[in-house]
């Protein structure tokens, strides 16, 4: 089978993000393509506040928390990074929503995103990501739903979701 383009997908570290991770890992193997997993992160106070006040000791730190939340991402999913999927990694600083539609921006990718009913806080705080790639994607979005395990543990399993989880030391 010909290599026929990128899967790209958000990586957080959340249940749900994990869900997703899982099948984008399914749709790479099955198109023969590449796996691209990105967790965009943003420093403390968001971008504009960075731009106007850089401390590059915060951004360097933001970036290797945002390195270890992939990698531990991988860890929780597959038990490490699966050998038989061309695999690429990136951590790039700036809003979700947009980093993702920025780097799926070939016709023949498909962006991968966790999907499902979120919580207030998790709104609040991580705001309408799906919503944002749905409307600006430049490819195909595949929005994954909430695992059964998740559906069964109902709405105690998305207040879990929303809390964020320790990065590996």
């Amino acid at each position: 089978m010909a290599h026929s383009g990128r899967v790209v997908v958000g990586v957080s570290g959340s249940l749900r993000g994990l869900t997703a991770l899982h099948r984008a890992a399914e749709e790479a193997r099955r198109r023969d393509g590449e796996l691209l997993a990105v967790h965009a992160w943003t420093p403390p106070g968001g971008e504009t506040a960075s731009r106007r006040a850089p401390w590059p000791p915060l951004l360097t730190e933001g970036e290797r928390s945002a390195a270890c939340r992939l990698h531990q991402a991988f860890q929780d999913a597959f038990g490490g990074f699966p050998p038989d999927l061309r695999l690429y990694l990136a951590t790039v600083c700036g809003e979700s929503g947009r980093v993702l539609t920025e780097l799926a921006d070939r016709p023949d990718d498909l962006l991968v995103i966790g999907a499902g009913r979120r919580g207030r806080l998790a709104r609040l705080v991580h705001g309408g990501v799906g919503r944002y790639c749905l409307a600006n994607a430049r490819c195909p979005v595949l929005a994954v739903p909430p695992s059964e395990l998740m559906r069964a543990l109902g709405p105690g399993a998305r207040l879990l979701d929303e809390l964020p989880l320790k990065p590996a030391a």
